[in-house]
């Protein structure tokens, strides 16, 4: 009789469960033992209020949580199925592009270590041959001069082609976007978890990967982005007009979605200190980088050809010794501008604070948009956005609003900078 009564409990434990499975509340697999004869309930009722009490429990501890993660999970099934399988291409798409852009990265920073090693073991040796053949005498002379003038005349060709690409440049461009693609991966898997994904969606996606195809190209010929630009301008990786998606959070004001008159007024004094501080620091260090630059890409090959011309002139009475001065020194003194330019990576710097620059314009941009915006309903939830802002500036939400105060009050004369992490 107890075991007639326990197989009818379960029965319809296991019916209840079912049901609940179908409905999309629970996912989780229950294991029951395989031998029920040796459960013994004497003390439960079949009674069908009893039943009742059970499915009630059930339900009660069963909600839309996940068991394995424990946090809410909203369902899918509202969304249009060939919207989802876009979002699904476009974030595989995102992904291949973060392995693309970090192999080309290695590639490129392997580049500019063997072509700094290479240029300068040739034009080292070039000037050793220089001055070796200016104490020969006869043949060995004049093989000296000839190989020594070869590598020169190699080594020249080099540093121009070297000087033009950039490799340090190259290579810190595809950690940048790199870096970028994998944000915009975390993105997408945001907004399918959380979310229904719209045709909206998926056409401001497919923007932003564009626009981080265009700011970042994978191709030297053709495409390349300039490395000695006429004036320095903030790097730009995202789309040129953005679509503000409304975010309202669950405790916020419905009226105004979280935003008053005085939020509004600290996220334009945020601005400003971006703006005066930030954004003009980093575009004034990437011009000094640049001039830099411009300086170590001409002097190095100019040293190696000058050289070139002195090691074919060497043993010849005409010019004397000049020539083997010429030939020596500038070979050497080539290898030490060109240490410095790529050793030191100066167009890596020069492209690090030109990404800085473009980081504090999007977020310039993006408080601007959702100030712009006079319906408090079609901006991004304000305390939710307050949060980002302060996350993204390595502030605390005290810090920020102290910041906004001597802002307003300084206006022009601001000391403190707005971002703490660089």
């Amino acid at each position: 009789m107890a075991t007639l009564k326990s197989s009818s409990l379960l029965n319809s434990f296991m019916f209840s469960s079912s049901n609940l499975q179908q409905k999309g509340i629970v996912r989780a697999a229950i294991n029951i033992p395989q031998r029920v004869t040796s459960i013994s309930l004497p003390e439960l009722r079949t009674s069908s209020l009893d039943e009742l009490e059970l499915h009630e429990s059930i339900e009660k501890r069963v909600s839309p949580i996940s068991i394995s993660t424990g946090f809410k999970r909203f369902e899918n099934n509202g969304a249009d199925p060939l919207v989802m399988a876009k979002i699904y291409a476009i974030l595989e798409a995102v992904a291949d592009r973060v392995e693309m852009h970090n192999n080309i990265g290695d590639q490129r920073t392997h580049w500019n270590s063997l072509l700094l090693n290479s240029i300068n073991a040739i034009t080292l040796a070039a000037a050793m041959m220089a001055g070796i053949a200016a104490i020969s005498a006869g043949a060995p002379e004049a093989a000296l001069k000839l190989s020594s003038t070869a590598m020169y005349v190699a080594a020249t060709g080099m540093l121009s082609i070297v000087n033009t690409i950039q490799p340090s440049q190259l290579a810190e461009e595809q950690r940048n976007a790199a870096r970028l693609f994998k944000q915009l991966y975390n993105q997408i898997q945001t907004m399918i978890c959380i979310g229904n994904p719209t045709a909206v969606d998926v056409k401001e996606l497919m923007e932003k990967v564009l626009a981080l195809d265009k700011a970042y190209p994978l191709p030297l010929l053709g495409v390349m982005l300039e490395k000695f630009p006429e004036t320095v301008e903030p790097a730009v990786w995202w789309p040129t007009e953005q679509r503000r998606r409304q975010s309202k959070g669950p405790g916020g004001n419905k009226d105004f979605n979280g935003w008053d008159g005085k939020l509004e007024e600290e996220m334009r004094e945020i601005v400003n200190v971006m703006r005066i501080k930030d954004r003009e620091d980093y575009l004034r260090l990437a011009n000094k980088a640049l001039k830099l630059n411009k300086v170590l890409a001409i002097t190095a090959p100019i040293l190696t050809g000058l050289a070139a011309v002195g090691s074919s002139l060497v043993g010849s009475p005409s010019h004397g010794g000049w020539a083997v001065m010429l030939g020596v020194f500038g070979g050497a003194l080539a290898s030490v501008v060109n240490a410095f330019e790529h050793g030191g990576q100066v167009g890596m710097v020069f492209e690090m604070y030109r990404s800085n620059a473009g980081f504090f314009k999007l977020m310039e941009e993006s408080i601007e948009s959702n100030l712009r915006e006079d319906d408090t309903e079609r901006r991004e939830n304000g305390e939710l956005f307050e949060m980002k802002v302060c996350l993204q500036l390595g502030r605390s939400m005290s810090e920020l609003r102290d910041l906004a105060a001597s802002s307003s009050i300084k206006r022009i004369d601001i000391d403190e900078f707005a971002s703490k992490l660089f």
